[in-house]
């Protein structure tokens, strides 16, 4: 479960980080429409580097460009689920 939770907070991290060191929000007083810049960065942050690490698993490109990308997604490797039917499986899978 850790690599999930780290692979969902470092993107929003990073979304966040980029938009108030660039000033991407614009100057615009609204809370929200700051919360937005940052959650559409924090959203092409994860797809950049998931794509990234798509690719280099899938042709085959150097293993240091597969770790570096998961690793800017918070955790080198993406999580591994089993397949199952079994609901008491699911959950004790999703514990450890």
């Amino acid at each position: 479960m850790l690599p999930s939770v780290l692979r969902t907070f470092v993107p929003l991290l990073a979304g966040w980080i980029i938009v108030a060191l660039t000033g991407l929000g614009f100057s615009v007083d609204s809370g929200s429409v700051q919360a937005a810049i940052a959650f559409a960065v924090a959203a092409a942050y994860y797809l950049l580097f998931r794509f990234v690490e798509r690719a280099a698993e899938k042709f085959n490109g150097p293993a240091w460009l597969k770790g570096a990308a998961g690793a800017l997604l918070g955790y080198a490797r993406p999580p591994r689920y089993s397949s199952t039917d079994d609901v008491a499986e699911l959950v004790r899978q999703s514990r450890r």
